[in-house]
């Protein structure tokens, strides 16, 4: 009788023991499939970024060449000049590597500047002709602000009048900047306001006023962003983020005032009321 359960229990534990061996076979067999599927997953996202990147630079190079034919059209001289700054490099390089008797291996440096000097030229005579168009249009310097390269709050029009005068407000490491555009005699006065009411809560940080323009005293709109640029560090990032804080409630303060005259015989603890009611 012991025998017999011996057996069965060899019988019984070989059963189990090749069932476990199944269910594992099965499990590593099911594990290698989600790591195929997972591989295929990984490849198929890797491909469709990679059409992705493809598709933006082509899309980008696209852009390059309709602002060329767009800027060739307008300034007859581009192609010349850039070919001439091409040219110029491979010439040089070559000349001096005739002293050296190694004008072949400078001349793919030089061609190699020549290209860069190209593209430059072609960039900055660009940018030139687009701030030329924008100079004296309502917004240009706010536009001109907002394209600025690093750690800049701009908020547009913080001021202005119905004549599409108008001062905008830059806060950044120099501190706060605000710049006018518009007519000299009346955005001096909407500075002066802005510089005032900002000076309120902004303590013993530096405010530059720039107003743009090609009068003396003025900054032309296509050196604006150089100009903001060259101004000094006064203040650090965090600063920066404080005086965004503060300038946002004196803005919602400003919009929480009621508009126009107050009626006759009102007393202004009654408006006052009224506003912290609302």
């Amino acid at each position: 009788m012991a025998r017999r359960t011996d057996e069965a229990a060899s019988v019984g534990g070989l059963w189990v023991g090749e069932r476990a061996h199944y269910a594992l076979s099965g499990g590593l067999a099911g594990h290698r499939i989600l790591v195929r599927m997972a591989g295929k997953q990984d490849k198929a996202a890797a491909k469709a970024a990679a059409v992705t990147r493809r598709a933006e630079r082509k899309a980008k190079r696209g852009q390059i060449f309709e602002a060329f034919k767009m800027q060739r059209r307008e300034d007859k001289a581009l192609l010349p000049i850039m070919i001439g700054v091409f040219l110029a490099p491979i010439v040089v390089a070559f000349v001096a590597g005739l002293f050296f008797n190694l004008q072949w291996a400078l001349l793919p440096l030089g061609a190699i500047l020549g290209v860069l000097l190209a593209v430059i030229l072609f960039g900055r005579r660009v940018q030139r002709s687009v701030y030329t168009k924008a100079e004296g249009q309502p917004g240009a310097a706010g536009w001109a602000l907002d394209n600025m390269r690093g750690r800049w709050n701009l908020t547009q029009a913080v001021a202005g009048t119905t004549q599409l005068d108008a001062v905008h407000r830059l806060i950044g490491r120099p501190g706060i900047i605000l710049v006018a555009e518009g007519a000299p005699h009346r955005v001096k006065t909407l500075l002066a306001q802005e510089k005032k009411r900002v000076a309120r809560v902004i303590g013993e940080t530096p405010i530059y006023d720039v107003i743009v323009g090609n009068d003396e005293g003025q900054i032309p709109l296509r050196r604006l962003q150089q100009h903001v640029m060259k101004l000094p560090r006064n203040i650090t990032p965090a600063q920066i983020d404080t005086l965004e804080t503060r300038l946002a409630a004196l803005a919602s303060r400003g919009a929480a005032m009621p508009k126009g005259p107050l009626p006759q015989g009102a007393k202004v603890r009654n408006v006052q009321r009224t506003i912290r009611r609302r």
